[in-house]
Parts: structure tokens; sequence; C-alpha cells
């Protein structure tokens, strides 16, 4: 009985002492003004998302060799960044152009490792389209979504640990606590997934607005996600969690920003586009 209520207020000193630590570690992000619990400073991402980048890019079979194209993909991101509030971040931003041309995908790591696969930049048609992934993926990084998960997931194993230190002892050695715990947890992680999926678009369709991009690019973009693959989800909607939406809720804030319609000075890029990328 003693034993038992030793290990019932260690998990409780454990639990209690893990929300401190994720509840106490809150940071005001410099471009959204949110109040978020994060516990890697900016320093910490950029050196994360460096010693990540290379396992990354070798799982997509490498970065591609033709370094016109991977010229191109600078010239947008840097054109998305620097024309728009994403410059206020402090992340040294990279993008890179990955050779595999069967998983249509883009993705961030955190600190400003940017990644967009061959394969999604062969089903564009448009500057503008390539302006929308990687602002998209732009938010991601300036949301700190990945520092965010990461404290988040944190703390998920600090409580599974507290949850099993509380639960030792009983016939199964505290393991279905455990286990219990760990799928609450991922349910956690994959609401707030979406979430950011929602904010990096909000941020991505600002950041391209902000660059001088035609908005309908980001639109086009969605299309060509949904039907690429045939009728097979595209491996980026499959790690982009899609609440069922997003396509609308771009088109209520397009709608919104530009109710008169689209201003004739903002770009599409599509005669650039086309002779960058279609005529190598």
């Amino acid at each position: 009985m003693v034993s038992v209520l030793i290990r019932l207020i260690l998990g409780l000193v454990f639990a209690v002492g893990s929300l401190f630590s994720y509840f106490g570690a809150t940071n005001v992000n410099p471009v959204t003004g949110e109040n978020q619990r994060v516990q890697l400073s900016p320093r910490q991402e950029i050196a994360l998302g460096l010693q990540s980048r290379q396992q990354m890019a070798a799982r997509h079979g490498g970065l591609f060799p033709e370094q016109s194209l991977q010229d191109y993909i600078d010239a947008v991101g840097e054109r998305v960044v620097q024309r728009s509030e994403a410059a206020k971040a402090p992340y040294p931003f990279e993008f890179h152009l990955l050779r595999d041309s069967q998983t249509v995908n883009a993705f961030a790591l955190p600190g400003g490792q940017i990644f967009i696969t061959a394969a999604l930049l062969g089903r564009m048609n448009s500057e503008a389209q390539l302006a929308a992934v990687l602002g998209h993926e732009v938010g991601h990084v300036v949301g700190r979504h990945g520092a965010e998960h990461l404290a988040k997931q944190q703390l998920g194993v600090s409580l599974v640990n507290a949850i099993g230190v509380a639960a030792s002892g009983g016939e199964d050695g505290g393991q279905g606590a455990a286990a219990i715990a760990q799928a609450a947890n991922q349910l956690v992680n994959l609401r707030y997934g979406r979430q950011d999926e929602a904010e990096s678009d909000r941020l991505g369709l600002k950041f391209m607005l902000q660059a001088g991009y035609d908005p309908r690019g980001i639109l086009e973009l969605m299309q060509i996600l949904a039907q690429s693959s045939g009728g097979r989800k595209p491996e980026f909607l499959s790690s982009h969690p899609d609440p069922g939406n997003r396509l609308q809720t771009l088109k209520a804030a397009i709608q919104k920003s530009f109710p008169q319609g689209i201003p004739p000075n903002l770009e599409d890029g599509r005669d650039r586009f086309a002779q960058v990328v279609r005529r190598r």
C-alpha cells in the first residue's frame, strides 16, 4: 500500500512538473503576434533544421541537379520572404528543389529550411502557384509550428511517463494506461496540425499578396494537388491534413480582400515560369 502511494505521488509530481514546464514557456511571435508555448529558441530551431536538411533531402533522392531551376526557386522564395512580413522572422530561409519526380510534396523544417519536389513543380504552370506553395511552407516556419509541435510532443511524453510511474505495479505494469495516454497525445497533435494548416494557408496567401503575386495561384495550387496522382491523394495532402474546406476558405479570404476583383498589377508569372521550367 505504501509503495502504491509513493508511485502515485511520484507520478503526480512528474505530471505537475511537465505541465508547469510546458505552460510556463511562452513567447510572442514577432510576425503573428501570437502567444506560443515553445521551448526552443530561434537559434535552436535554425540548428535543428540545418542538422536535418541533408537527411530530409536524401529521402527524396537528393537535390535536383540543374542549377538554373534551383536559382529560380531561390529567387521566388526570396521574393516571397523579403517583400512580405515574413522578413521580420529571425530565420535565414533556404529553398531546396528535390530530385524526387514521383512524390507530390513540399515541406518545411524548423528554422527556415524549405523543400519542394520536382514532381510538384512539374505539375505547376505559373510562378504564382510556386509562390503559393513556398509561402505556405514559409508560414509553417514563421508560425513556429515545428517548435510548438516539439513542445507539445515533449509534454505528451512526460505525461505518459508520469502515468506509467503512477500505474506501474498492476497486472500490465502500467502499459495499458501508457498506451491510452500515447493515443490521446497523438489525437491532440493531429487536431493541432489541422490548425497549423489553416494558419499556414492564411499566412501563405498574405505573403504571396505582399510579394505582388496573383492570389488565384493558391486556388490553382489546391486544384492541382487535388487532381494529381489520379484518384490517389497526393503526398502533400497526406502530410498536410486537409479539413475539407481549405479551398472555400481561401476563396472567401480573397473575395474579402478584393471585393471589386483582383487588381491587374498582381502577377501570375506564367510566361516567366514557362521560360525557366517548361523550356529546359
